[in-house]
């Protein structure tokens, strides 16, 4: 299956996902903590429950890490797995506040690096794929755009894209010593989608996250024309233990 039949076969999967988040979001969802601290609602579980399976007809042979089942983030990364996030942003979608910055995340990794990617943001029908050798798109009421990271205009410098529940001293600091003074708050993986857009410049996340957070919408950040490294300009990389993100830079390549 190549990368392009993937997508095709996501896009209705995340869509369906979307669908069960949405009602549940109608309801005015409660949480339930996780042994972390973090949130877990209805919503999650009901995104999961449609994603894993159709992962399984999709592509059998590939193993699938996923935030809300425990027992795969023990399993040892092989060369090619997934990583799903059912319900990325609960916080945001706990808030109720109209934003609509929650997503759902689905991306192929292989020998490291995000290599797929599927992003839904279903209270605002925005939908984000790339792949590697593709290029990336959105889809909408509109219909459906190429997009790709844009050159920073000159004239009002550098848009950042922070966190809306996650954002620290030393994001501030890092913006500051960059001289990078206009920042949208947001949640979720649209951060990504927002670079890849054009519509921002660059996401420095310094707080923890894990893989499943920032795999999707790293692998439609690149095939845009951006890129993810680290903070002493390394690239970036995937499978690493317990599937656990160190801080990070994410930027178009202009």
């Amino acid at each position: 299956m190549t990368y392009q039949d993937l997508i095709d076969a996501l896009k209705p999967v995340a869509r369906d996902a979307g669908a069960k988040i949405m009602a549940v979001y109608a309801k005015d969802p409660k949480a339930d903590f996780k042994g972390d601290g973090s949130p877990v609602t209805e919503a999650d579980q009901a995104a999961e429950a449609v994603i894993l399976p159709a992962l399984e007809r999709l592509a059998p042979e590939i193993a699938v890490i996923s935030e809300e089942n425990a027992a795969s983030h023990n399993l040892k990364a092989p060369e090619r797995f997934f990583l799903v996030d059912p319900l990325d942003g609960t916080k945001e979608f706990l808030k109720r506040d109209g934003k609509g910055s929650f997503t759902v995340n689905i991306a192929l990794i292989e020998n490291g690096l995000p290599v797929m990617g599927v992003v839904f943001a279903p209270a605002l029908n925005r939908m984000f794929a790339g792949a590697a050798g593709l290029g990336a798109e959105e889809e909408d009421a509109s219909g459906t755009r190429r997009i790709e990271t844009r050159k920073t205009p000159p004239a009002s410098g550098p848009v950042a894209v922070a966190s809306a529940s996650h954002r620290d001293q030393a994001t501030n600091d890092w913006l500051a010593a960059n001289g990078v003074e206009q920042t949208v708050s947001i949640g979720s993986s649209l951060k990504f989608c927002l670079v890849a857009t054009g519509e921002a410049d660059v996401y420095p996340r310094f707080g923890p996250t894990m893989e499943w957070d920032t795999a999707a919408g790293d692998a439609i950040l690149r095939a845009a024309g951006g890129h993810l490294q680290n903070p002493d300009g390394t690239t970036f990389a995937y499978a690493k233990p317990n599937y656990r993100n160190g801080p990070f830079i994410a930027r178009s390549n202009k």
